[in-house]
């Protein structure tokens, strides 16, 4: 069985949960990481998470704002200690567009200590990919789209089974762009920013942000034919009530399965 285990599930300002990030536990235990927070708190993420580190050989970074790129650092000092303690097998690979290789090199030149920093471009691997490009990784096969973001380069990926056919598209955490549909069409998963509910955009002011809400990830995920819709990157001011609020509005606009997980949740997929 696969699992998508939520690390965290916040927008890049929040302060009572954990910014957006994740992994995907494949059949073998193998997890694939996306993004990794703003700092730190990515490693006890983790730990309460009950992660193998050992386990990790590949991930993505979606884009080079603070909220997900920062704690990337950390994944990778992280890995070259256990590198150097003899306590990591294999390789790191990183995936990214051509903004954020160059910034996590230079944060890393920048940050890392010498023995940590002698594991980069060793074993621990920062792979640019292009729009459009075809990643063959164990188990399934990911490709990387533009999202045109309006804002900072950002990247989404699609990724397809190989044992069972099921397709999972990452939108990244802006509204979808029309251009990306061949991407996002007829997904079993769709994982999808809302960074509030329609009925609260007058509050939160998701279109100023450049976000969108409950309601449009329902109806986008009912035009695109998904099977399933995983809603992230929220506000955390509802958090008590966010689960039931943010799934009745997208219910209202998608006749699927509506996920609005709160960080550390699992979903079997």
């Amino acid at each position: 069985m696969k699992k998508l285990i939520m690390l965290g599930t916040g927008n890049a300002m929040v302060t009572k949960i954990f910014n957006t990030c994740f992994l995907l536990e494949l059949p073998d235990g193998e997890i694939f990481m996306t993004d990794a927070g703003g700092g730190n708190g990515i490693l006890r993420q983790m730990e309460l998470a009950g992660a193998d580190y050992q386990k990790l050989h590949h991930m993505f970074v979606t884009h080079g704002h603070t909220d997900h790129v920062l704690g990337v650092i950390w994944i990778i000092r992280k890995i070259a200690s256990m590198l150097n303690a003899g306590k990591y097998q294999g390789q790191l690979h990183i995936y990214c567009h051509d903004v954020v290789r160059d910034m996590l090199e230079k944060m890393c030149g920048m940050m890392l200590k010498k023995k940590d920093l002698a594991n980069v471009g060793k074993d621990i691997l920062i792979h640019e990919v292009k729009d459009g490009e075809n990643v063959e990784l164990p188990q399934m096969t990911l490709t990387a789209f533009d999202i045109f973001s309006t804002k900072a380069k950002q990247f989404g990926y699609r990724l397809v089974f190989r044992d069972d056919g099921q397709v999972l598209t990452c939108l990244g955490d802006e509204p979808y762009n029309p251009k990306c549909r061949q991407y996002a069409e007829g997904a079993d998963w769709l994982l999808s920013e809302a960074f509030c509910r329609y009925d609260d955009r007058d509050v939160f002011k998701p279109y100023e942000k450049h976000h969108s809400t409950a309601k449009e990830a329902g109806e986008l995920a009912q035009q695109l034919g998904a099977r399933n819709v995983v809603l992230y990157h929220t506000e955390d001011k509802t958090i008590a009530d966010r689960k039931e609020k943010y799934t009745a509005e997208c219910r209202s606009y998608f006749a699927g399965n509506v996920f609005v997980p709160d960080d550390l949740e699992i979903i079997a997929i």
